[in-house]
């Protein structure tokens, strides 16, 4: 139920965006042809925003005969979280990292990068695939993938916005007064990106939180992840992502890393923090949430048991 109210809320907000931006581009008419355009956007955005962001991304389906190895981990990560086995696609960039999508667990995509499979261990393969099936179980996915694509939206109009502001455009009621509505044009054209991420940010971190403890029970070996978190972080400063911004908050990281104003409106917790709780659940003794030490070594030779058999 929090997810579903959360995605309204969302989709609220970004649709009050939409209208206003409506509102000062046309008046009356840029208002009432901005509502159809929201509308819109919130129907597609429900039934196709996965779509858009695999395309956005070039991300390509495989089958178990490509992938017979990848297959398998994440067909034994379903078997123990309970899941339905998602569609897997591979997206050809060399930085590593990987998103979730889909509208809920029985319409999941789980896409990882070239560059995860081939930098990543098995172990810490586990760990990513692991957290992003712990968006679909927590069902995070929706929401994230409906950010993504109203975001994107948001920020074209403002271009738009901005653009008309510049070249004398506006509002086009008659009682608009002078530059009144340029002014608000300008204003709505920095506001409504910076509102957008701020949204994205604030529902993205706890998240972020959440996945990686869920995930951590999925495997039973939180360390997989911690260490994955490791290189994750130093590859993506190493090697740059072609992302879209308003994707950002889908990945296991965040593909913008390296930029550093982009860094302040980070839709991910810092890295180095989540490491802490993953290791601290590791090592907190009898009053970790996780199991101890030697549970997770039995659980963990039992997973890769099961994997390799």
């Amino acid at each position: 139920m929090g997810n579903q109210i959360k995605t309204t809320l969302l989709l609220a907000v970004m649709t009050v965006f939409i209208l206003l931006i409506g509102q000062l581009l046309g008046g009356r008419q840029g208002l009432i042809f901005a509502l159809l355009i929201a509308t819109a956007m919130n129907f597609f955005s429900y039934w196709f925003s996965d779509k858009i962001v695999l395309r956005m991304y070039q991300a390509q389906e495989v089958t178990p005969q490509q992938v017979p190895e990848l297959y398998k981990i994440v067909q034994t990560l379903t078997q123990n979280a309970n899941l339905p086995m998602p569609k897997i696609y591979i997206i050809p960039q060399e930085t590593p990292n990987a998103f979730a999508t889909g509208r809920n667990p029985e319409h999941a995509v789980v896409a990882v990068t070239e560059g995860l499979l081939k930098i990543m261990e098995k172990q810490e393969v586990m760990g990513v695939l692991a957290h992003e099936l712990a968006h679909v179980k927590n069902r995070d996915i929706l929401i994230g993938s409906i950010a993504a694509t109203m975001a994107g939206a948001i920020m074209v109009l403002a271009n738009l916005a901005r653009w008309s502001a510049i070249f004398g455009g506006g509002s086009g009621d008659e009682d608009d007064s002078g530059g009144l509505g340029t002014i608000g044009l300008i204003i709505m054209s920095i506001l409504a990106p910076i509102a957008a991420m701020l949204i994205q940010m604030a529902i993205s971190r706890s998240r972020e939180y959440l996945a990686d403890s869920t995930g951590a029970d999925f495997t039973g070996h939180p360390e997989g992840l911690a260490s994955a978190l490791e290189k994750l972080g130093l590859y993506s400063k190493k090697i740059s992502m072609d992302a879209n911004p308003a994707t950002a908050h889908m990945f296991t990281v965040s593909p913008l890393t390296g930029r550093r104003f982009m860094h302040l409106f980070s839709t991910h917790p810092p890295i180095e923090e989540r490491i802490a709780r993953l290791r601290g659940r590791h090592n907190s003794g009898g009053g970790s949430t996780g199991p101890s030490d030697d549970r997770m070594q039995s659980e963990s030779k039992a997973f890769w048991d099961r994997l390799s058999g």
